[in-house]
């Protein structure tokens, strides 16, 4: 099991968070997705077949780009 804080500039409110959820739940592996709107901020905690890769390439898609 891996966890990772990502920095998603582009949130701005809880539906934002909601969408993030929504998106990144329907990844097989990810096992919880928490968001905070005021810090900019989504926790990822996932194992395989989920990869790093697969979680910021889905948050592009979505236009939620994590911050490097």
């Amino acid at each position: 099991m891996e966890t990772k804080k990502f920095s998603v500039p582009n949130i701005t409110c809880g539906h934002c968070v909601m969408t993030i959820q929504r998106e990144l739940g329907e990844i097989d592996g990810v096992k919880k997705v928490e968001g905070d709107p005021t810090a900019k901020e989504i926790n990822v905690e996932w194992a395989a077949p989920a990869t790093l890769e697969k979680i910021k390439s889905t948050l592009e898609e979505i236009n939620y780009p994590a911050a490097d």
